[in-house]
């Protein structure tokens, strides 16, 4: 039995692809095959919490979508198109498909790891986090943080030491929260959209 669909999803409309086609053909190496078809199954996967082989019979085999998924994660595409949703201008067709990038782009994860976490940040996109901002990690206020902490040092230096050390063990206590949560609950990633 299939996944059920957490997002609307319907195939892509002639101007939708129109809109992915240029990002896409820049991207791919490889045998001819229908694009079309497979950004489909793509968008169909990534509109349900499934695994790859609850991809229905219709849109093709799961293992060679999902081999088609891998490869253009490792082209970086999923980086590329938050650029292109993140550029685009409102009303653009682009931003129609802010919801399967943004969950395909949330797939990628587990296979270009931080990156992607870090540029929906900074692009200000929620949706391709994997949960809630504030259990994922933040790696620009670490690096304050972590800034910080090396100004604080001084003052040990300088005899400071009782006041330092209670810096130092919130800073840990910050740097700690930052880093984002090893674990996520099941009922909160089941609720973000």
């Amino acid at each position: 039995m299939p996944s059920p669909l957490r997002i609307p999803h319907a195939p892509l409309s002639d101007a939708e692809w129109a809109a992915l086609l240029p990002h896409i053909l820049r991207r791919f190496r490889g045998r001819p095959c229908d694009h079309r078809a497979r950004f489909d199954a793509i968008f169909r996967v990534a509109a349900t919490d499934g695994p790859w082989s609850d991809l229905p019979e219709p849109y093709g085999k799961p293992d060679t979508i999902s081999r088609y998924f891998r490869r253009l994660t490792h082209e970086g595409l999923w980086e590329h198109l938050l650029l292109a949703l993140a550029a685009a201008p409102q009303g653009h067709v682009l931003k129609n498909l802010l919801g399967p990038i943004c969950r395909a782009a949330r797939r990628a994860i587990r296979l270009r790891g931080f990156r992607i976490i870090l540029l929906a940040r900074r692009l200000e996109l929620k949706r391709a986090l994997p949960a809630p901002p504030w259990m994922c990690p933040d790696p620009d206020l670490s690096e304050k943080l972590f800034d910080l902490q090396l100004a604080r040092l001084e003052s040990v230096v300088r005899g400071e030491r009782k006041r330092a050390f209670a810096w130092l063990r919130a800073m840990r206590k910050c740097l700690t929260v930052v880093a984002g949560r090893r674990y996520i609950p099941r009922a909160l990633r089941a609720c973000w959209p």
